[in-house]
């Protein structure tokens, strides 16, 4: 076996343990849950019978309201968009100039006035252009509360990874709640979230099948110039 032929089957082999072996799905550090802050234990009053350390909250709200708390949120994205435009322009100039004296006398040589001259110029535009999307989105997603500011909003973020086969999909999810659109089964529709930030992506052998290549970018971006 030659050494070329050593590289090459080892470099194919390599190639099948990756192909084979499925990649970790990849979390964003940014969208991580937020834990909640360690409660100081209240101090115990061993004089009383009712001791707040073994205190139950029987009427205490569940919807989320703390640093750390867990919130469902309904994705109900629905958008649609159009935009059409048409534009056409036309322009048409004739110039003449004839002299046929000068200083009194008739201008011409071999039969031809050299100092007559026209010009005739034409333009014209066309262009129609036409656009439309539409988006949605359904599902649940429960994030946990990251912040509660100075009114009372929460920031609320969090992501959901779903792995399957040859591939991974991610949801993440960011923006600021009101309490009041929090129901009493503590879950929130998206389209009541403040600054609301939706991503839903994923990576792996569909999401590659799906992209187009480094080359067909490179032709349909703006650095090519025709």
């Amino acid at each position: 076996m030659t050494r070329l032929t050593a590289i090459c089957a080892t470099a194919l082999v390599l190639v099948l343990q990756g192909c084979a072996t499925l990649e970790e799905p990849t979390r964003s550090a940014a969208y991580a849950p937020t834990m909640p802050a360690v409660p100081v234990p209240p101090q115990e009053n061993n004089g009383a019978i009712f001791q707040v350390v073994n205190g139950i909250a029987l009427f205490e709200d569940v919807r989320a309201h703390r640093v750390g708390d867990i919130l469902t949120v309904q994705l109900v994205e629905k958008t649609a968009a159009s935009k059409q435009a048409a534009t056409s322009t036309s322009k048409e100039q004739d110039i003449n100039l004839g002299v046929n004296t000068l200083l009194g006398g008739p201008v011409s040589y071999n039969g031809v006035d050299p100092l007559s001259a026209s010009v005739s110029a034409g333009r014209e535009f066309s262009g129609d252009g036409a656009s439309s999307q539409s988006n949605t989105l359904t599902g649940n997603i429960t994030v946990t509360v990251a912040q509660v500011l100075p009114n009372g909003n929460m920031i609320v973020r969090g992501e959901k990874v779903l792995t399957i086969n040859q591939g991974d999909e991610f949801i993440r999810i960011s923006g600021i709640v009101r309490p009041v659109d929090v129901s009493p089964d503590n879950t929130v529709p998206s389209t009541k979230i403040a600054d609301a930030e939706i991503i839903y992506g994923g990576r792996g052998t569909l999401a590659d099948s799906n992209k187009k290549g480094w080359l067909a970018r490179f032709f349909d971006s703006s650095l090519w110039p025709f």
